[in-house]
């Protein structure tokens, strides 16, 4: 009997989130490059095929929220209010995100991704395609054609503020500073004549 969508989709959730608990955990219980993907395959009772199936390399089951980070950015773009500027629904989203990876149960998992060349080299990676996304929707929202060089600048600066912000003994305060750069870059660099706020 095939399985409602519903259900089957509930499956897979759980099924990733076990994966990706089980990684980390034992990453951080024998460090990061002591624990190969059959370790942590047999550890979750799945295969390692099932586990490809969800996550594309090692590094990705560091980094599981992966996809909502980027997500959640473009958002902050697309979902807001009419007549919301942009550069502060940005803002907001950033100081949310870095409020919570800056918290002291964090702290433990960017230890580890700080000590691993491997793992810096695979969040520089998607931060750049975070940025490529979020510059697509900037683009988007402002009807270009393209998404021009100032639209990819600014994504860059906006995703480099929450890596800059989490380094920061000051988070908030450090996201604030540099988002204060951003609306003056924005302000000379905005690619559309109108305001940076969305039209009804």
């Amino acid at each position: 009997m095939t399985e409602p969508p519903g259900r089957r989709e509930r499956k897979k959730a759980a099924t990733r989130q076990k994966i990706a608990d089980t990684a980390l955990r034992l990453f951080l219980e024998r460090g990061y490059d002591a624990v190969g993907i059959r370790d942590v395959a047999m550890e979750a009772d799945v295969a390692v095929t099932t586990l490809f199936s969800h996550f594309a390399s090692k590094e990705a089951l560091v980094f599981d929220q992966d996809d909502d980070f980027e997500q959640r950015l473009t958002q902050a773009v697309t979902g807001r209010a009419p007549h919301d500027p942009l550069i502060p629904a940005l803002r907001r989203e950033i100081r949310a995100m870095v409020r919570h990876c800056a918290a002291d149960s964090a702290a433990p998992l960017w230890r580890m991704i700080d000590g691993s060349p491997a793992l810096q080299e695979y969040e520089s990676s998607m931060r750049l395609r975070h940025a490529e996304s979020l510059a697509t929707a900037i683009a988007a929202d402002l009807e270009l054609p393209r998404t021009t060089t100032a639209c990819r600048t600014i994504a860059r600066f906006v995703v480099d503020a929450f890596s800059l912000a989490r380094e920061s003994v000051d988070p908030e305060a450090a996201v604030d500073e540099v988002f204060r750069m951003i609306e003056a870059a924005w302000e000379v660099a905005c690619p559309s004549p109108r305001l940076p706020g969305r039209s009804a």
